[in-house]
């Protein structure tokens, strides 16, 4: 029984864990975001069509870091490391 209830308690450990890490990745992906893409991309990720800038609010993680990485038009992203990239993905991934 006490093999069981440690197994639970590591196992929530690890899950509290985790979730401070994604905090994290979020907040610092929301300061990314504000510092480098919401002149373009609107406060709120609801997009400026006056500069052909489309919304990014409600698209998933994958799909933002997939844009960042492979498109040209991003040049503030070119100063992102990877994990700044994951980060900012993070942050984007949670507007809806």
């Amino acid at each position: 029984m006490k093999k069981v209830l440690s197994g639970i308690a590591i196992l929530a450990a690890l899950c509290f864990a985790g979730s401070l890490v994604r905090a994290q990745d979020v907040a610092s992906g929301e300061k990314t975001y504000k510092a480098k893409c919401a002149g373009c991309h609107g406060q709120e990720a609801e997009g400026k069509p006056a500069m052909k800038a489309p919304p990014i609010k409600g698209k998933s993680a994958d799909e933002i870091q997939k844009q960042i990485s492979t498109s040209p038009k991003h040049a503030a992203a070119k100063s992102l490391t990877p994990d700044d990239v994951k980060s900012l993905a993070a942050y984007l991934g949670t507007l809806k």
